[in-house]
């Protein structure tokens, strides 16, 4: 495997789409959460709500958390590079070239699902480079507290990665795929808000009890893992808001992982190249 990623790098690292995404992403990560720091600096901060004026996002005991899930909002731009990496093999019929050069079908497939993991991997470490740095800027005692919600952007980023490579094994054509991804995504996030406001009112007008119906989708299994931030306000609207059964989300998130990259190895080793 070692081998096949150098192979892989060799085609990246000159690659001027990844260089730009790359780079896109890099400053995201520390641009999104700079802004948002800057809003609550110089709005939040002089707005006088109890509890709200003096929230500390970026603090140590929310700065892992606040990172996390502000980032979150820009991880299309990876998932969208390895749709462009893996069509283009379609496009210039690199992958069956290198399957007459002597790669399994498992081992070409293997190493784009590699991909996805170690894309998720550094875009996780550049979130814990950016929520370490700001909470040191914060004048707060250093603290791992939340430090988990790290570990759910990582599932979040691997699971948007895997749902890439699926839609590009699956459309093979880059500017279908870069559509499907969009379109799709708009689409669930819709989907989920009308089930998340069905949820309250079974809660609400019914008197069931259930949990946010939006996260049993694919992609939303995965956000409701890092929901947003406490705050004294929602804290206030959680009595009208579905219970959260973290354990449930998670498991549908885990699932749906492995589902995608089942789903994207079957698919590219049974199909007709």
């Amino acid at each position: 495997m070692i081998e096949l990623l150098k192979i892989e790098w060799l085609k990246l690292k000159n690659y001027t789409a990844f260089k730009v995404l790359a780079i896109f992403f890099a400053l995201g990560v520390v641009g999104v959460n700079y802004v948002i720091f800057l809003i609550n600096r110089e709005v939040v901060q002089q707005v006088p709500i109890p509890g709200v004026s003096t929230l500390a996002p970026y603090g140590f005991d929310m700065t892992w958390h606040t990172t996390s899930y502000a980032t979150g909002c820009i991880l299309l731009l990876p998932a969208m590079l390895l749709a462009i990496l893996i069509t283009n093999e379609y496009g210039y019929k690199t992958h069956r070239q290198n399957i007459i050069d002597g790669l399994t079908r498992q081992q070409f497939i293997g190493t784009k699902l590699m991909l996805a993991l170690i894309f998720a991997a550094v875009a996780t470490i550049l979130v814990f480079i950016t929520a370490l740095v700001f909470g040191l800027f914060s004048d707060t005692s250093f603290s791992f507290n939340r430090i988990e919600n790290v570990g759910y952007f990582f599932l979040k980023a691997l699971t948007y990665n895997l749902f890439a490579v699926l839609v590009s094994v699956l459309v093979k054509r880059t500017g279908f795929a870069i559509g499907v991804l969009f379109i799709y995504m708009g689409g669930e996030n819709f989907a989920s808000q009308a089930l998340w406001a069905f949820s309250i009112y079974l809660k609400q007008d019914k008197n069931i009890e259930v949990t946010n119906l939006g996260d049993y989708l694919p992609l939303n299994a995965a956000d409701g893992l890092l929901e947003f931030p406490e705050n004294t306000i929602k804290t206030v609207s959680k009595s009208i808001q579905p219970q959260d059964l973290y354990w449930l989300v998670f498991a549908l998130a885990i699932g749906y992982i492995a589902l995608f990259f089942w789903w994207s190895k079957r698919k590219f080793t049974k199909a007709d190249l």
